[in-house]
């Protein structure tokens, strides 16, 4: 996996990046959960959204080191 990203001569860690898309994900996936009722089920909100990041961080990591070149 690449160890970071230069973006115009700045040079960003991979996993900053990854965190980055994992929290624009999460926050669409919450305003379908907002739309749709299902915190209606859920005892502890904050802590349901942080498990959702911690999921979606987890998927976006792992398509990154399939999906980037290694370097």
């Amino acid at each position: 996996m690449i160890g970071e990203f230069d973006i115009y001569g700045v040079y960003f860690p991979a996993f900053l990046i990854f965190a980055g898309v994992a929290l624009l994900l999460q926050v669409m996936v919450k305003r379908c959960f907002d739309a749709f009722g299902v915190y209606r089920f859920v005892w502890h909100r904050p802590l349901f959204d942080l498990a959702v990041y911690v999921i979606l961080l987890g998927i976006v990591t792992a398509a990154g080191a399939n999906l980037l070149p290694l370097s």
